[in-house]
């Protein structure tokens, strides 16, 4: 890994210590710099869980991912710095409160003086590293959460009160997410196939590209708006995303927005 062009992609220099400050500002930053997106899965781009695949498309070609991509290459990152930091599988909390799949998530302990808990794959989710070892709430500028024992040595992690996801303790190697990443990129009962997404954190909400509705939340404000054109759309990814794309991807269950945008893929995203 180049580890020097990586921090260039998210905007920081060499770390000078591998410690709680500086991963608190790695995670910022990648919130930040790198969207979370599923729009591979809407382009017939496969999603290839290797090191070199995911440094490819994320640092070089300066796309995003989702769960298994980012926090798999954000663990290799870490540890290239120095940190004791592995990867963990995780069971989603659907909306009834039950657990969905295992391994349908993938999070990051990293192991300081105590264990925190790194995770800059789930999409709207706490902006600093948790404490696992917390017992009591924990402020973030995202929202208040909370890290709960579960079953089996397992945590529960909560956000405003609601359970978002049920951590293992055991660490995992990236490999064992390459099955739920397939389910994950062709079920027709998986959420990303159905949904079309790309958010990042911003220093004042989030921005949201979901097909051709814009999202801003400003302060707390929201404000939303549908873009008029496909000019517009490819306009919305490369001003709020950096991402140059040779063609649009496909919402489910809508044709391509032009005929460009049935062509294949070769460029992927420019710097």
């Amino acid at each position: 890994m180049d580890v020097d062009e990586y921090l260039a992609r998210l905007g920081v220099g060499r770390p000078a210590a591998a410690d709680l400050a500086t991963l608190r500002h790695l995670q910022e930053r990648h919130l930040t710099a790198v969207p979370f997106e599923n729009l591979s899965i809407h382009l017939g781009e496969p999603v290839e869980l290797d090191e070199e695949a995911l440094f490819g498309k994320i640092v070089r070609r300066r796309r995003g991912g989702f769960c298994y991509e980012l926090n798999g290459l954000f663990v290799a990152l870490l540890r290239e710095l120095g940190y004791n930091a592995s990867l963990h599988a995780a069971q989603v909390f659907r909306a009834d409160g039950t657990l969905g799949p295992p391994q349908d998530h993938a999070a990051i302990v990293v192991s300081l003086d105590e264990p925190w808990l790194a995770d800059v794959g789930f999409g709207r989710f706490a902006r600093h590293p948790l404490r696992l070892s917390g017992v009591d709430p924990q402020s973030d500028p995202d929202g208040e959460f909370l890290v709960l024992d579960a079953p089996h040595g397992d945590f529960d992690v909560l956000m405003g009160g609601k359970p978002q996801y049920r951590l293992e303790r055991r660490p995992r190697p990236l490999t064992d997410f390459v099955p739920m990443a397939w389910w994950q990129t062709t079920s027709p009962e998986s959420n990303f196939t159905r949904s079309l997404t790309c958010s990042r954190l911003t220093s004042q909400g989030r921005v949201t590209l979901a097909g051709d509705q814009l999202i801003e939340t400003v302060d707390g404000v929201r404000h939303e708006v549908r873009l008029p054109s496909p000019e517009a759309v490819r306009a919305a990814y490369r001003v709020y995303f950096g991402m140059t794309l040779t063609r649009l991807p496909v919402p489910p269950g809508e044709s391509p927005l032009t005929e460009e945008a049935a062509q294949p893929d070769t460029a992927g995203a420019a710097k």
